[in-house]
């Protein structure tokens, strides 16, 4: 039995602005129509012989649900991280949920943000796989490098062809020491992509981290089970050391072994990384949305509104609603310390779109200044947000798309495009949507206070009173 496991963690801090950490990137359609979860599960359901498991961050548990049911994915267990402890422990969890009935199976894990242009290839290369995993070996897949890729780890592989023993991990290496390894001829990048038994992963980790095993045991059995969600306890899960799968098992394991393939991988790591796997015109140049390019070369631009680029070579720009990038090709890494800067000045902007989702849908702040704001909130059909009162704000509400239920206090009524209502200050309110049709309305705050914080609730379907 093969059961895919999708990691779908991540900070948002290398594909900022487009990426931050409420919205990561696996969540974006960055290469072609579907998000990178989406094209992951796609990736994969051939193979299948079972629903996925994710593993997800607590804050990204509706995102991740409702991204899959789009595509039609069956259902799948949702392990929730109350606080991220690097790979080690995720996948320990997962092999847990894996094992639940007695079952034992192959697990397949893989990253949710990453591109793979020859999905046939990567058919192959798990089938070739499978029989070293049956056996109890604990496979990985290493990329055959194009390039002196300094952002990667490397694997270094045993002799032979398929899958063949592990020589060593070794760490991103200097651009002298990378052109060393592609020369060598018997060094790949590593994927971390793996396959396995959920028992032999468990075991191996035993062996060497009991630490990880025994906490996330803990947090697996004192767990709670909210529909397809699986919340981990906190306090048990947080007390796990944070490990990847690389330093905890694959660096001291005598199982390990590596099978090369050349399946067009990417990791999407950096902007630069994107424009190498978006199609390009015949300057070099990349984009996303309204751009015009005049006499400018291999730069990547992605654009919410018309973007103009005019005589520039090997630049990023990006351009969302509330924040801009320009920057060097060559140096895009240092978006990671933008994002830093962001956080130690308090700013929003490193967490938070203008457009906020939620599991019933989402608000855009389109205007605001003392005293007052504006949003635009979207409710998906049977969204529901939570029965709820302000101590500082008042709300006005017009309806310009789809049907309304609205409850406040002990009045429950419903409005249609052009009609309006109030919402006084302390009022028990709720806003529904009992249609087939997203509902669309424009709400005007206004009061002393208009923090995200002046919030009482009293009923939530989604559990957040």
């Amino acid at each position: 039995m093969l059961q895919p496991v999708l990691l779908s963690g991540g900070s948002g801090t290398r594909l900022w602005p487009l990426s931050r950490e409420a919205y990561p990137k696996q969540f974006l359609p960055l290469v072609g129509a579907h998000t990178m979860v989406q094209d992951t599960w796609l990736r994969v359901a051939a193979l299948a012989d079972a629903a996925p498991i994710v593993v997800a961050n607590e804050e990204h548990r509706f995102l991740a649900a409702e991204q899959l049911r789009q595509i039609g994915a069956p259902t799948p267990a949702i392990v929730l991280e109350p606080v991220g402890r690097n790979t080690a422990p995720a996948i320990a969890a997962a092999a847990l949920q894996a094992m639940q009935g007695g079952a034992d199976p192959l697990l397949l894990v893989l990253p949710s943000d990453h591109v793979v242009r020859d999905v046939a290839g990567f058919h192959a290369a798990v089938r070739e796989a499978v029989p070293a995993a049956e056996a109890g070996a604990l496979v990985t897949f290493g990329i055959v490098p194009d390039a002196p890729e300094t952002g990667f780890g490397y694997i270094q592989a045993g002799d032979g062809s398929g899958v063949r023993p592990v020589l060593c991990f070794v760490e991103k290496p200097d651009a002298a020491t990378a052109q060393r390894y592609l020369d060598a001829g018997d060094y790949y990048w590593n994927s971390g992509m793996f396959l396995f038994r959920a028992s032999r992963y468990l075991e191996e980790l035993d062996r060497f981290r009991p630490d990880i095993v025994a906490a996330v045991r803990s947090a697996f059995d004192a767990a709670v089970v909210d529909g397809d969600f699986v919340r981990l306890d906190q306090a048990a899960f947080a007390a796990s050391p944070s490990d990847s799968i690389d330093y905890a098992v694959m660096e001291k394991t005598d199982s390990a072994r590596v099978l090369p393939v050349d399946i067009g991988w990417n990791d999407v790591g950096s902007w630069s990384a994107l424009w190498d796997v978006s199609p390009q015109d015949g300057d070099g140049n990349a984009h996303h949305g309204d751009v015009i390019a005049i006499d400018s070369r291999n730069s990547y631009a992605y654009a919410r509104r018309l973007v103009a680029l005019v005589g520039v070579d090997d630049l990023v720009v990006v351009e969302t609603d509330d924040a801009v990038l320009v920057a060097r090709k060559d140096r895009v890494q240092q978006v990671k310390e933008v994002v830093a800067r962001l956080k130690a000045d308090q700013r929003s902007h490193a967490v938070l779109h203008r457009e906020v989702h939620r599991p019933w849908g989402s608000y855009d702040s389109i205007d605001a200044d003392a005293g007052f704001q504006v949003k635009r909130i979207k409710v998906k059909p049977g969204g529901r947000l939570s029965l709820q009162s302000h101590r500082h704000r008042a709300e006005h509400w017009i309806v310009v798309r789809g049907t309304a239920r609205v409850t406040r206090d002990n009045d429950v009524f419903e409005l249609h495009a052009n009609q309006s209502t109030y919402i006084p200050l302390g009022a028990r309110h709720r806003l529904e949507n009992p249609g087939s049709e997203t509902l669309e309305l424009i709400e005007v705050q206004s009061g002393a206070y208009l923090g995200e914080d002046d919030i009482v609730r009293y009923e939530d379907v989604y559990g957040r009173s």
